[in-house]
């Protein structure tokens, strides 16, 4: 059954594919015997998200999906690349001792390597056979798979400071879930590597023979990047690697934003507000501005017990209150029938328009200007 939904974004494929493709080979690993029956071929359609703009084929994913299979085990220019790349990663990002686990390690290849690097590195893998091969090399690694974000990888309950994915994000149908389940159980501090064959390049040189069943997405630099943004990471760093052929990013766990130093902000403008109401000496004074900035900091600064009213040139607001603080919001003619002794604009960006009026029409009133950075005297 094919799918019509992109399986990150959810929002729908353009109507027709942009690409069909018949007799396609039906998988790309565990292939035939030669005494196999004939395998029939399959039709692959390959095609975009109208959302997130992601290339990925309708078509269901291999049996095998969960499982990783690296004909790159037996290159040796491969090898000595990562050999390279995992020392730098482990030396850039100080990973020396650090728990680190790859998602999806196959016989170990990649593991056994990283950890020559210096790292206390462990992996999971679907596949039992697999498994066996990576625990008779001494590797630490258990059979299992990340179905849900809820999953949990940790050992003695210790997140990891890292981890690693070589060339098999692109064969999950549920990528969202896996980048979940890594965050889950990764460091606050927790950084990542992701592979990903580059689809800018295949695009570039049009070659139509990377299309295969195997392979459920097609990521261009924009397009992984969103992706992993999407599903609680920051992007470190995002190339080209291995003659273009892949995306190479490094990520970093998303933290929670810390804005508290807000409130300090906060009691520094209540202070300064208040400390001028007081050198009026308990004369009336007004606010300028019934928008969402001054309705927040009327309620905030605890001043609403002093301030006669609101004046706001809207006339939908006149003859309201102030929500929260029950102030009524008046025209500047109230000015004239109740007078004040100083006016607090909080018009935002057109306080300086509002300051020049008072000014011109009511040039006995005193008047200060809420700014960014805090209270102006202006007469």
């Amino acid at each position: 059954m094919t799918t019509n939904i992109c399986r990150i974004c959810k929002n729908v494929f353009f109507e027709e594919p942009i690409l069909r493709f018949e007799n396609m080979p039906a998988t790309a690993q565990q292939l035939p015997d030669v005494s196999s029956p004939e395998q029939k071929g399959v039709n692959l359609e390959v095609c975009q998200c109208s959302g997130c703009g992601l290339v990925q084929i309708s078509n269901n994913p291999v049996p095998y999906y969960k499982e990783v299979i690296r004909a790159s085990a037996f290159s040796q220019e491969m090898k000595e690349f990562r050999i390279n790349q995992f020392n730098e990663f482990v030396q850039k990002y100080f990973l020396k001792n650090k728990r680190v686990i790859e998602i999806g390690c196959g016989k170990g290849e990649y593991l056994s390597l990283m950890q020559s690097a210096g790292v206390n590195a462990s992996g999971i893998e679907y596949s039992q056979e697999s498994v066996d091969v990576c625990l008779n090399e001494g590797l630490r690694v258990t059979k299992s798979f990340i179905e849900n974000e809820y999953v949990n990888l940790k050992d003695k309950d210790e997140s990891f400071d890292a981890f690693f994915i070589m060339n098999f994000f692109e064969h999950l149908p549920d990528p969202n879930v896996v980048l979940r389940g890594i965050y889950n159980n990764l460091s606050e501090d927790g950084i990542g590597l992701i592979e990903v064959p580059n689809f800018d390049m295949i695009l570039e040189k049009k070659l139509f023979s990377e299309f295969m069943t195997d392979h459920l997405f097609y990521f261009t630099k924009e397009t992984l990047c969103s992706t992993l943004e999407r599903n609680g990471f920051e992007i470190i760093e995002c190339k080209e690697v291995w003659y273009d052929y892949i995306i190479s990013a490094v990520v970093r766990k998303r933290k929670k934003l810390d804005i508290s130093h807000f409130y300090e902000y906060q009691l520094k403008i209540q202070k300064e507000i208040n400390n001028y109401i007081y050198s009026l000496k308990g004369s009336k004074v007004a606010i300028w501005g019934a928008g969402h900035q001054a309705l927040a900091v009327i309620s905030l600064t605890n001043i609403a017990d002093k301030i006669a009213y609101v004046i706001d040139d809207a006339p939908f607001k006149q003859g309201k209150k102030t929500p929260a603080t029950h102030i009524p919001i008046v025209s500047s003619d109230k000015l004239i029938t109740e007078p004040v002794k100083a006016i607090l604009v909080m018009a935002a960006s057109y306080s300086d328009e509002v300051a020049k009026k008072i000014q011109q029409k009511f040039p006995t009133i005193k008047v200060a200007i809420l700014r960014d950075h805090g209270l102006e005297i202006i007469q």
